[in-house]
């Protein structure tokens, strides 16, 4: 697989032969094959990276989330709002920016990843949030199922397997009060412009893991 960035070459900068011109600032890697790229290659993409995702990254994730609006899949609010009132609550419970975040985050996999959205959500913010954050996120899912696997011939306390775990009644009481009781027609819930400096705030944060360890994160 490629590494980040390594698809954003801009080939359009490109002369018409296909050669780059000399010059101290590259608009574009030189190799077609990774294998014959240089430091100063994989430099320059480092860098368009990290401008790219300081632009761009937050309003990715914000467009993916507001593309749950509209569909109810059965529900009697959209999970949009849904996503929007876990938040509020979290907020107006006290937890910290983080927290909020993921709550307003915590099914921003829906779109793309019906049937593993707690594994992508969770990838989404790992690089940014605590192992803490990151677990509930990851296991919500699960958890989740106690409020309704038994409707559907499952067992409702699959999330016993992890009893012992130290973050289980974190993970337990985020589906209590962040999740299974979302889904309110008439919550007073918080516009997401409320949350979006919280969204920015948390994106812009470096990476936890150093190379290689963020290719596995």
């Amino acid at each position: 697989g490629s590494p980040p960035g390594a698809l954003t070459t801009r080939l359009s900068t490109l002369p018409a032969t296909g050669d780059l011109p000399d010059s101290p600032t590259m608009q574009t890697v030189r190799f077609e094959h990774m294998v014959d790229g240089t430091p100063e290659d994989y430099d320059l993409i480092g860098r368009e990276l990290a401008e790219h995702k300081a632009n761009h990254l937050t309003d990715h994730i914000l467009d993916t989330l507001k593309a749950m609006a509209g569909p109810l899949l059965g529900y009697q609010v959209d999970r949009f709002q849904h996503c929007l009132q876990s938040a509020t609550r979290a907020l107006r419970n006290g937890e910290d920016d983080e927290m909020v975040v993921a709550a307003l985050l915590h099914d921003v996999g829906d779109p793309i990843a019906p049937e593993n959205h707690s594994a992508v959500a969770a990838d989404i913010l790992r690089p940014y949030v605590s192992d803490r954050t990151h677990w509930i996120i990851r296991h919500h899912g699960l958890f989740q199922g106690y409020y309704y696997f038994h409707h559907l011939g499952a067992d409702r306390d699959a999330r016993e397997a992890f009893r012992d775990h130290e973050w289980f009644d974190d993970c337990a009481a985020f589906c209590e009060e962040y999740d299974q009781n979302c889904f309110e027609r008439n919550h007073d819930t918080m516009a997401l412009e409320e949350f979006e400096p919280m969204v920015r705030d948390l994106f812009s944060r470096d990476s936890r893991f150093p190379l290689p360890q963020t290719t596995l994160a």
